[in-house]
């Protein structure tokens, strides 16, 4: 086997065989959801937390999946056992499950559609983003607004994404190498495209309150990591005064799990120190957690 395989719809298939219809919802009004998790040192961290979240998210978007979680978990393994041999030993996989409502037009009743259901691997960018653990990351807020939870609640993780791809787009339109971090429309900091921001001021752990964003799994983890290490951890309204006045500001994720900033809107953090001691105090103990050093797995590609 020399291609990576997918599950779509029943079948185990080569990626390039994985094809949908272009009537497909998913595609054509973004009426899906999805989750995404990583393995590390390939095996799969945290799924049973993604699944739940994923079938959450079908909840609110009232589609049915036509399977139980430990049907996804099962299939979910099948697909990654499948393309484990084609992973370099020291590289890792995004892994992921998507539910589109199916195929129709919109005039139809949409309890009728099946879901297109997909799960497949994609290896981590580890390369691309290496610099990133040495320089730090530099945010950049954007004119464009958080979609609030009023029009749109942010805690389902949906294929919608064109809110965060513009925001991102202007972003990257000033400065190649800055990531967006969105501001709500009260204009506190709220996130990313698949990121959280985290400040430190004082000794605590600020991060935005659950309301106004995609309550990440890393976020997560790393505020368990936080209290078990003795931090401090509020979840509250941070504005751009607390980012410029912080300590330490790092974003979690998926792939990047803890990511230090070096920069917010050009305005330098802390004493410049990449990462800071609480970021790095805290990347430690996520090594610890997961069994491979995250920030050497990326800076072994500088």
């Amino acid at each position: 086997m020399n291609e990576r395989v997918a599950y779509l719809n029943g079948e185990i298939v080569p990626e390039s065989k994985a094809t949908i219809s272009i009537r497909d919802r998913g595609f054509l009004l973004g009426d899906a959801v999805f989750d995404t998790t990583r393995t590390f040192g390939h095996k799969i961290f945290r799924l049973e937390e993604h699944l739940d979240r994923l079938f959450r998210s079908l909840k609110y978007l009232r589609i049915d999946p036509g399977m139980t979680k430990d049907d996804l978990a099962n299939l979910t393994m099948q697909v990654l056992e499948a393309n484990l041999p084609l992973l370099g030993d020291d590289d890792d996989y995004w892994v992921t499950q998507r539910f589109t409502r199916g195929s129709g037009i919109s005039q139809e009743d949409p309890s009728t559609f099946k879901p297109t259901v997909i799960i497949e691997c994609l290896p981590l960018p580890l390369k691309e983003r290496a610099r990133l653990y040495r320089d730090g990351l530099a945010i950049v807020t954007p004119s464009i607004r958080r979609t609030p939870p009023e029009a749109m609640s942010p805690r389902a993780k949906m294929n919608n994404y064109i809110n965060l791809v513009l925001a991102d787009l202007e972003v990257k339109g000033q400065n190649p190498d800055a990531m967006a971090i969105t501001l709500d429309i009260n204009g506190n900091l709220c996130e990313g495209m698949g990121s959280n921001i985290v400040i430190v001021k004082d000794g605590a752990v600020l991060t935005p309150r659950e309301q106004y964003v995609l309550a990440g799994i890393s976020r997560e983890v790393t505020m368990e990591l936080a209290e078990k290490e003795g931090i401090t951890v509020y979840q509250k309204d941070i504005d751009l005064f607390d980012a410029y006045t912080a300590d330490e500001v790092f974003v979690t994720s998926t792939s990047f799990c803890v990511c230090p900033v070096s920069t917010v809107n050009g305005t330098g953090i802390g004493t410049g120190q990449v990462p800071g001691p609480i970021t790095h105090q805290l990347q430690q103990a996520y090594s610890d957690l997961v069994g491979i050093d995250i920030v050497q797995q990326y800076l072994r590609w500088l």
